[in-house]
């Protein structure tokens, strides 16, 4: 079934001074024509094909882009966490009435994107920032800005989100419109993973995880507003939305039943 929100109690937050971020060494690798992004370890943070750039190689990355179903035009979207750009470099490109935004705090992220995985540099569309997640959600500045919210926040060890909690999904909703979206990266056989869906299920009107895919990734699509699901409108829609993309959007309308059901 659908989850909708939940009333939890708020913990009380007495957050630390923060200290200078320390950041993971960034790595590449390629093999079959793929190149990949690594912060020193073997967790793939992101992929390119060389011979398509733009192209959402990673099923999870694909999965990301499952708030299409919902909305076809909008106005501005953002995304925390860089990786290795392609959410970002999609959306550029086949959104070109949008206003995209990136919020990335490692700077050497931001560097290897555009030397190495054909990031644009800044223009009058697209914004990468250097800046740390929470900053840009907790800014009041950038509430109510945002039609699509992509969350995508891990550190070396990729085993759990480095934000999680119910304040920061609030932030998160904040930002967005009331029809806003967001879809966010789980881990679906980690602990964190009920954590965050708990916070989320506080922050937002309802919610819907996809089937895992890889190794444990679960999608989540959050939603400032429930939206009503008539599954033959969304499969309309996904048919569409193939057509012009490629990405395998049936799949993302038979999770959202499955999960549903």
């Amino acid at each position: 079934m659908l989850i909708k929100r939940k009333s939890i109690e708020k913990e009380e937050s007495s957050r630390p001074a923060r200290k200078k971020p320390r950041f993971s060494a960034v790595t590449l690798s390629e093999h079959d024509g793929v190149r990949y992004l690594h912060f020193g370890t073997e967790w793939i943070q992101g992929a390119m094909r060389l011979r398509k750039p733009d192209w959402l190689e990673l099923e999870y990355a694909q999965q990301m882009m499952a708030w299409m179903l919902f909305m076809e035009a909008p106005a501005h979207i953002a995304q925390l966490g860089l990786g290795a750009a392609a959410l970002t470099k999609f959306c550029y490109r086949n959104f070109p009435e949008a206003h995209i935004t990136a919020i990335e705090l490692n700077p050497s992220v931001i560097d290897v994107c555009r030397s190495m995985f054909k990031l644009p540099t800044n223009d009058d569309r697209l914004t990468v920032l250097e800046m740390d997640a929470l900053d840009f959600v907790e800014d009041s500045a950038n509430h109510g800005l945002l039609d699509v919210l992509q969350i995508d926040l891990y550190d070396a060890t990729a085993r759990g989100p480095m934000l999680d909690t119910a304040e920061f999904y609030q932030s998160c909703s904040a930002c967005l419109k009331p029809e806003g979206i967001a879809t966010v990266n789980l881990f679906g056989d980690h602990p964190s993973y009920a954590k965050n869906l708990k916070a989320m299920c506080f922050a937002f009107d309802s919610v819907i995880c996809l089937p895992e895919v890889h190794q444990g990734n679960v999608i989540a699509i959050a939603f400032n507003t429930e939206p009503e699901l008539d599954f033959t409108d969304l499969h309309e829609r996904a048919a569409v939305i193939k057509d012009v993309t490629k990405l395998p959007t049936r799949s993302w309308v038979n999770g959202i039943k499955s999960w549903v059901e």
